[in-house]
């Protein structure tokens, strides 16, 4: 490939329908790349490879930890960019804490207050019996 002037620009659109063994296209971190002549080579398999398509595959390739010579290798298959307005925002995941939790911490708030006030009256009440028994003794 040439200067970063001469780089073809791919929509996700256009890099989604190199979807199989025949023709593989993938997006890592903003460059497009046929893989194409790499799926029989590549040490996880092609599946690995064709189950990325179609998206942005970057965390895909990360999570894996590749080496410095499979990232190098990268540069022989470069194509192009991505048109990173056309790839969807990653949705944000924010947990909503479940409706029983919320009723099992209220519960256990009730009962510790509760117990806070009987365990001392409790105490108070066996002293009071202990000074009367050894009173009237």
């Amino acid at each position: 490939m040439g200067d970063a002037a001469d780089a073809k620009v791919f929509t996700l659109e256009e890099v989604s329908k190199h979807n199989n063994s025949k023709d593989c296209w993938l997006v890592i971190n903003g460059k497009v790349y046929d893989v194409t002549q790499f799926l029989d080579d590549h040490p996880g398999g092609d599946d690995v490879l064709l189950s990325a398509t179609g998206k942005d595959a970057t965390d895909d390739f990360e999570d894996v930890g590749h080496s410095s010579t499979a990232r190098a290798m990268m540069d022989g298959y470069l194509i192009g960019e991505i048109d990173t307005s056309t790839i969807p925002a990653k949705p944000i995941y924010t947990p909503q804490p479940m409706q029983s939790s919320i009723n099992q911490e209220k519960k256990s708030e009730f009962i510790i207050k509760l117990l806070q006030f009987f365990i001392p009256l409790a105490i108070l009440g066996l002293a009071v019996a202990i000074r009367f028994y050894t009173k009237s003794s």
